[in-house]
């Protein structure tokens, strides 16, 4: 996912994935043997989240921090009153992400999905769409010329609520006025209730997108073994 020379943003949301991401590229950045230049990016939305101590972190691990603000929040929820807004909230997102990354010449966009997030959006692609889908691991997007790279894929999300919670990152506290009301919110617990009765559930759709394959889940050299045993805790 690294090159020599890459300049990389982190998507920061404010949410623990996220940060959990930044603080370990910032890590990674100290002793990985190809060099790249690392930058932490917000696309502020427009309703009130402060951003104070997620500025204060990024001092702290030396890594370049740029906030966008917008009214993307007002757009959607006041001015056009979106039933289903979060298509809309995510393109206009990216769009104002990727402004920022040609501003600062950065290549390479890494985003904080992780191990849960790939089930779901297979599940979410599945149930709702009729497709057997989810997002890479890695995109280049051609038409702007960047590329999405996905670190955390391997990492379970009990993984990082612990790794947020040692650590006392600075998680902002979410002002969406759909929170936890999502489609993606409904797989979730979906998921979550029949891992009860089917403990290796996750795991199982993990590989069997690896095993399809799906367009870029190749599994490779590092890759080819599943690295989760369901004994562990998976969240």
């Amino acid at each position: 996912m690294i090159n020599e020379g890459d300049v990389i943003a982190v998507g920061v949301s404010g949410g623990k994935d996220s940060l959990a991401l930044l603080c370990a590229m910032a890590n990674l950045q100290k002793f990985y043997p190809k060099h790249f230049e690392l930058h932490a990016l917000t696309v502020d939305m427009g309703n009130g989240v402060d951003y104070s101590e997620i500025a204060e972190l990024c001092k702290q691990l030396e890594v370049p921090y740029t906030i966008k603000h917008t009214e993307i929040s007002k757009i959607i929820f006041e001015y056009r009153q979106e039933k289903n807004p979060c298509a809309l909230c995510a393109k206009m997102r990216r769009g104002a992400l990727h402004d920022m990354m040609t501003e600062l010449g950065v290549n390479k966009i890494a985003l904080g999905h992780h191990f849960d997030d790939a089930v779901e959006t297979f599940m979410l692609s599945l149930f709702y769409e009729g497709r057997i889908s989810c997002f890479q691991p890695v995109t280049y997007m051609s038409r702007k010329g960047v590329t999405q790279i996905r670190p955390m894929l391997y990492v379970g999300e009990g993984t990082v609520q612990s790794l947020a919670e040692r650590y006392n990152l600075p998680v902002a506290e979410s002002n969406c006025p759909i929170d936890g009301e999502s489609k993606r919110e409904e797989v979730k617990v979906l998921i979550k209730n029949l891992s009860k009765q089917y403990p290796d559930l996750k795991s199982k759709v993990f590989g069997a997108m690896q095993r399809l394959p799906l367009d870029g889940w190749q599994p490779n050299e590092y890759t080819r073994c599943n690295p989760f045993s369901e004994k562990k805790k998976q969240n």
